[in-house]
């Protein structure tokens, strides 16, 4: 399999954080995205931005910003619709998604969502971990496990039907990727790979992270 495009979601509308970009937000000596940025670019074979609004305010980033082409805010999977129209014009065959504000996400996503896909006709997984004890979620899956629907690869192929799909109301990642059996691939959760900046506490912590890392 070729090697995925890779697509940071950025398109939230960061309400717990009042509002903005949350990866413009400091972290480190740079911002959230620059971490983002280093984590995913050795692991893909190219990379964009799914953002909306003026696209100059990322320029510093010299990636390309690809805005939702579905009216009104669809969620991440209207992000996800835009890498993969992307992927399209540049004849690659699978994208992988990961969210703006989740600066530690592992190393070695795209291998072990890409070994999950091995079989698959359309390969389409999500990235998941161990729920704690006594812990439910709405993105818990049948085999226990807390997926992160935003951390996916996808395929080119299925674009036109996650476009009708996103046109009838659909927005819950879930729904859509149960419809065509997609799979998950299980991390572990030690050192909290998937923990995203969502409040200014949030922030604090991940600074912390930042300076507790070799």
């Amino acid at each position: 399999m070729r090697r995925p495009l890779g697509v940071i979601l950025a398109g939230g509308l960061a309400t717990r954080m009042g509002g903005g970009d949350k990866g413009l937000l400091p972290l480190g000596d740079g911002t959230l995205l620059d971490q983002v940025i280093a984590r995913l670019a050795p692991q893909v074979g190219g990379m964009a931005l799914n953002a909306n609004g003026d696209a100059k305010r990322f320029s510093q980033f010299g990636i390309p910003v690809l805005p939702d082409s579905i009216d009104g805010y669809a969620g991440p999977l209207a992000g996800v619709l835009a890498g993969l129209d992307w992927a399209a014009e540049q004849g690659v065959d699978t994208i992988v998604s990961v969210a703006a504000d989740t600066p530690y996400f592992p190393t070695d996503l795209v291998d072990r969502l890409m070994a999950a896909a091995q079989d698959m006709v359309n390969p389409l997984v999500l990235a998941a971990t161990p729920r704690a004890q006594g812990e439910v979620t709405k993105s818990m899956s049948r085999s226990g496990l807390i997926r992160h629907p935003t951390f996916g690869l996808w395929p080119v192929a299925l674009r036109d039907d996650l476009r009708a799909a996103l046109q009838d109301g659909l927005r819950k990642v879930v729904i859509w990727t149960g419809k065509h059996d997609g799979r998950e691939a299980a991390f572990e959760d030690a050192g909290k790979p998937f923990f995203n900046v969502n409040t200014p506490e949030d922030l604090v912590q991940a600074q912390a992270m930042q300076e507790a890392q070799p």
